[in-house]
């Protein structure tokens, strides 16, 4: 079956060509009979326009699309615009990494060894072939398994309840909602988990998003004793007293994202302990976050390792260490060289990384953290969602991952 697709200059003819010949056909039948020393002129007319329509159909039709060439890549290239980013991220073009040379994006996932795959749940050793490519037969559960994210008849979910505190880092009330479980007891402790949403998103970004599943991922894993009772927390991130400040892509625009961690660990933190039951040792106390969430995750990680020993970032953004993308030079929050744990008398149980082969907002900036990190001997989890954009996939997938490898509660 041929398809034919007309180029612009095709498409502006043959209107043109339609009206000659309609004006031709339309005064042949109406002036043949009283004019018949046209008629020659007018099946010439005819004659003309059907060679001519013919033409530009069959080289229409010499146009196939090549799957392989130019205009796959128009739709599935680096700078591709996606219209479908969930959860709070504004659908921009890709990431261009341009860090310094050492952490430019050269390896498979997997690494030299710094960087593990992801393996079995109690195996997370190995996983690269001789070659340091990846062998897809020993890496297992890189996608959430749905049986994990539907909902189920008889399983009972946790419930989402929204809160204000008052910051003394931005002088403001600020809002958070927080996952307790279905039988919350005010009186027992539980391990405290804090999701941190992407760019332009605030704290109903992640849990109000039913693409994600959250709560479904959460409730299945727990009826399935894979994990116990969790309290997972989701703060507003744009850590600001400025009500004129909104966020966006220039540095005065992004920094109250870096100053999330002092509301955090000032503010929001000590009034989740004291309002709810969470526990407040190292042990039970995880973060993880997505896009922008997944920078300051990650720089929160590195750095305050003494109160978080499980560390998820999915789709970090560019701006943890040096570089430029397509929409703002990023100085850093650390240098290349500093992308470490800075406190190591409390090295992190689990420093995870994570990012779909797809992703077109972020590009290969997670894939240069892992570069850095495993330059810089810093023992983490990478691995790439397959098929995942910046998007619910690479979420459930992290948040799935994340979960099964700290086993709150158990």
């Amino acid at each position: 079956m041929c398809v034919c697709r007309f180029r612009s200059f095709d498409a502006g003819i043959l209107p043109i060509l339609f009206a000659y010949l309609e004006a031709g056909v339309y005064n042949d039948f109406k002036f043949m009979e009283r004019n018949p020393n046209v008629m020659r002129k007018r099946k010439c007319r005819l004659a003309f326009g059907a060679v001519m329509v013919a033409m530009l159909v069959m080289t229409a039709c010499g146009q196939k699309e090549d799957k392989t060439g130019k205009d796959k890549n128009s739709m599935e290239g680096e700078n591709n615009i996606t219209a479908t980013t969930t959860t709070g991220v504004e659908p921009t073009k890709a990431a261009e990494t341009t860090p310094t040379s050492e952490a430019t994006p050269t390896l498979t996932p997997g690494g030299d060894g710094s960087g593990e795959l992801l393996q079995d749940p109690d195996d997370l050793e190995g996983g690269e072939q001789g070659d340091g490519t990846v062998d897809m037969d020993k890496v297992t559960e890189v996608l959430c398994p749905s049986a994990y994210t539907d909902k189920k008849p008889g399983v009972t979910y946790d419930t989402v309840m929204h809160f204000t505190y008052y910051s003394e880092t931005t002088g403001c009330e600020r809002g958070a909602n927080i996952l307790l479980p279905a039988d919350y007891d005010k009186d027992r402790k539980y391990p405290v988990l804090y999701f941190l949403h992407g760019i332009f998103g605030d704290e109903n970004s992640m849990i109000k998003d039913a693409n994600c599943r959250i709560t479904e991922i959460v409730g299945n894993l727990k009826a399935e004793g894979i994990i116990g009772d969790v309290i997972i927390v989701f703060p507003h991130m744009y850590a600001t007293g400025d009500p004129n400040l909104k966020p966006g892509f220039t540095l005065e625009q992004t920094l109250p994202y870096d100053n999330f961690i002092n509301d955090l660990t000032n503010d929001l933190m000590p009034y989740v302990e004291k309002t709810y039951g969470a526990m407040t040792d190292r042990e039970n106390r995880g973060i993880i976050g997505f896009s922008m969430g997944g920078r300051e995750t990650l720089f929160i990680g590195v750095t305050r390792s003494d109160l978080f020993a499980y560390i998820t970032a999915i789709a970090p953004a560019p701006g943890v260490t040096p570089g430029k993308d397509w929409a703002m030079a990023h100085p850093g929050q650390l240098t290349e060289d500093e992308l470490v744990i800075h406190r190591t008398d409390y090295m992190p149980e689990l420093l995870m990384v994570c990012c779909g082969t797809k992703d077109s907002v972020v590009g290969k900036f997670p894939l240069s953290y892992h570069n850095i990190m495993t330059k810089n001997e810093v023992k983490h989890v990478w691995y790439e969602v397959p098929g995942a954009d910046h998007d619910a996939n690479a979420i459930k997938s992290g948040l799935y991952n994340f979960l099964i490898r700290w086993k709150p509660g158990k």
